[in-house]
């Protein structure tokens, strides 16, 4: 059986209804302090209060206008070139660094194909006012090939000496790439472009330095020999 639930009784007599009386006016009164404290405090903190209400607004309105610019932005990138994995997949070597050149371009960052024999492990260099330079390995595959570490490794080793100081190393490919290939690159400042980013990049049309997160302030290379 359950525990029966205590039920409060009547006084008993006149000195224990007075004591109740007692106890209910001191809660009233404390009830009616407490209420008045807070009116007060209320009433000296609303120009705080206001202000971090205009503040959250601000902000909040801010956020709202950014991502509306973004896509705006984005839209306009479309407009001017979008290109599916699919047509990614028909193309061959020479056209998917052309393809490659012409989405750096799209992004506002002027790009050239210098790839070839002896390429030295760059098919795509831009330049841009405010970012640097950027070398990209474009690494066509047929669809469910990977990239290997050993990409990585060449792209790291002549990034610097041979483009001239690049500030950033990309490998893009419209395959994947090995788990090994994709954390030595983290951890050594070579940045990877795979078939979902590839997407991103060409057909939903996030800019590539949006996608990578790459700076626009002016900084030393990091592929830069060291004195």
């Amino acid at each position: 059986m359950g525990r029966k639930r205590p039920r409060l009784r009547r006084p008993r007599g006149p000195a224990e209804a007075l004591s109740a009386s007692v106890v209910a006016l001191a809660v009233l009164v404390l009830a009616v302090r407490t209420a008045a404290a807070t009116v007060g405090a209320l009433k000296e903190a609303w120009p705080f209060l206001l202000a971090l209400v205009l503040l959250a607004g601000t902000a909040g309105g801010w956020r709202v206008a950014r991502a509306a610019a973004g896509r705006r932005r984005d839209a306009e990138r479309l407009a001017v070139l979008r290109i599916t994995l699919a047509e990614f997949d028909a193309m061959d070597d020479r056209q998917f660094e052309y393809a490659l050149r012409d989405l750096l371009v799209r992004d506002s960052w002027p790009a050239r194909r210098v790839g070839g024999g002896g390429d030295q492990s760059a098919d795509v260099i831009g330049d841009h006012r405010h970012r640097g330079r950027i070398v990209l390995q474009a690494k066509y595959t047929r669809v469910g090939a990977k990239v290997t570490s050993s990409v990585m490794y060449a792209v790291k080793g002549t990034a610097g000496p041979a483009h001239r100081a690049a500030d950033y190393a990309v490998v893009v490919t419209n395959g994947t790439f090995t788990r090994d290939a994709m954390a030595w690159g983290d951890q050594h400042g070579v940045h990877w472009v795979d078939r979902d980013n590839l997407r991103r990049w060409a057909d939903t049309g996030t800019a590539l330095h949006e996608l990578l997160g790459l700076s626009a302030r002016a900084r030393r290379s990091r592929f830069r020999r060291a004195a």
